[in-house]
């Protein structure tokens, strides 16, 4: 695969940024990102997508955030010369994710009762999650409303009392200089990441100091992690919706909730989660199956960009929205059943089939996902009603584990680490409170007591420990 980097001078492959040289920029403020000449894409051929999809090409060109043209929104100058245009009702100025002003839009009465509804299940939200958990999936399902979005986001994914427990962390987080390394890569990402969105477009624009901030801050947050570049989208998508620091703790529980693993260096959960997308698309749609099975397209080389973006660079952008407000929810059987639905809807039909003779053709359905094939409400229908549920991918986990031991060896992350949701975070969280509140409470009297009969008990050869 060597000749192929002499193609185009894509940026480095997900999860592997460590070809960039290392430049130290000011830890004080941030530097705009240098102006890089923009690649032209390459004719399309079978090398092409090898290159552009594998994990091992160092291409990804699917995340270098070029326009149709192969051009970008980058500059100043270039914003201050386009003709002034309207965005959309989401911010965008124009690109594949651009809304036209004709969508339907909700009745205000209905939207307002919505709205009354979040506010009354923010007002108590432990009984929602604990006793009336299906009525808030329910809701989400239907769309959060927007006005409420960030915060919705931000309690269903436990985010907001992570912030409130860490007062002023993100502030040390960004005095802290940072390895040069990383943050070289981050700058050369800023402006790739929806360059069409009015705030991401300009160089140097508020847009994108944020999220420089919070790209930086993980970097030092999670020193043993660093920085994906598939990060950056997932981050973006959150500064639309919240200020930086928000921003921030919200990604921090995606990469270590909801997705753990995904953004690590050698990307194994995004592999592993690769063979039980297969296995569970066997199960749901055997003709898509036995006709990527037919032309070897691995499902590392189409569902990398749409599992670790969270479909963010790939729908379009009311259904992104749709998605993330189930997946806060739910969980990643959202992530997998949104991948299913697409490649239902694009390879589940003779007829559609037929227009896809070889993997050229089908490569270049799967990278180029017409809007127009997308409908919201027949999306959205489609993955509620998709029979996988979260029992289903933890017992195909376990296979796919077993398989991965025999043939590769031992994982180095830990799969069980995942948790599905909402409704898994609160439970995780009150059996840690539970834990910390009985601890203290034994007297030390107690506490020797059980401590000796654990010691003895171990030396005795008996494995189990008793519960508190």
């Amino acid at each position: 695969m060597a000749e192929l980097s002499t193609l185009s001078p894509s940026p480095p492959a997900l999860g592997d940024p460590h070809t960039a040289p290392s430049i130290s920029p000011s830890s004080s403020a941030v530097a705009p990102a240098p102006v890089l000449p923009m690649p032209k894409r390459p004719a399309p051929d079978t090398l092409s997508y090898l290159e552009s999809a594998s994990l091992m090409s160092g291409t990804l060109e699917s995340l270098s955030g070029l326009g149709e043209d192969g051009s970008s929104v980058g500059s100043d100058s270039e914003i201050n010369g386009l003709t002034v245009r309207r965005t959309d009702k989401y911010g965008f100025l124009g690109g594949n994710q651009y809304s036209d002003s004709g969508e339907k839009d909700l009745r205000v009465e209905v939207a307002r009762q919505r709205e009354v509804k979040w506010l009354d299940m923010f007002h108590n939200w432990d009984k929602w999650v604990k006793h009336r958990f299906q009525k808030v999936k329910l809701r989400c399902r239907k769309g959060i409303p927007s006005s409420l979005r960030a915060k919705a986001w931000q309690m269903l994914s436990n985010s907001q009392e992570l912030l409130e427990a860490n007062p002023g962390k993100f502030e040390e987080l960004e005095r802290e200089p940072g390895e040069a390394k990383w943050l070289d890569i981050i700058e050369k990402d800023l402006h790739r990441q929806f360059p069409f969105h009015e705030m991401f477009a300009a160089r140097g624009g508020h847009g994108q100091q944020d999220l420089y901030r919070i790209l930086k801050a993980y970097t030092i947050y999670r020193p043993d992690e660093g920085y994906c570049q598939a990060q950056a989208p997932v981050a973006a998508v959150l500064l639309m919706h919240m200020p930086a620091e928000q921003a921030f703790w919200c990604l921090v529980q995606i990469c270590e909730k909801f997705l753990p693993g995904y953004y690590s260096a050698g990307l194994e959960a995004i592999q592993l989660d690769g063979e039980i997308f297969f296995s569970l698309l066997r199960r749901t749609c055997p003709m898509a199956y036995r006709h990527l099975k037919k032309f070897k397209i691995d499902p590392i080389l189409y569902m990398t960009e749409w599992f670790m973006c969270i479909f963010s660079r790939t729908l379009p952008w009311a259904c992104v929205l749709r998605v993330w407000d189930m997946f806060f929810c739910e969980g990643v059987k959202i992530v997998f059943r949104v991948g299913l639905v697409l490649l239902k809807q694009m390879l589940g039909s003779v007829d559609k089939l037929r227009e896809l003779q070889g993997m050229y053709e089908t490569m270049e359905r799967l990278r180029n996902i017409s809007p127009d094939m997308i409908r919201e409400d027949i999306l959205v229908q489609e993955i509620i009603t998709l029979p996988v549920t979260e029992s289903l991918i933890e017992r195909e986990c376990s296979v796919q584990v077993r398989k991965w031991r025999e043939s590769r060896g031992e994982l180095t992350h830990q799969p069980a680490r995942r948790l599905h949701g909402t409704r898994a975070i609160f439970e995780y969280k009150r059996r840690a409170l539970q834990e910390r509140e009985i601890r203290p409470s034994l007297p030390p009297c107690h506490s020797r007591i059980m401590k000796r009969d654990v010691e003895q008990k171990k030396r005795s050869g008996e494995q189990k420990t008793p519960r508190n």
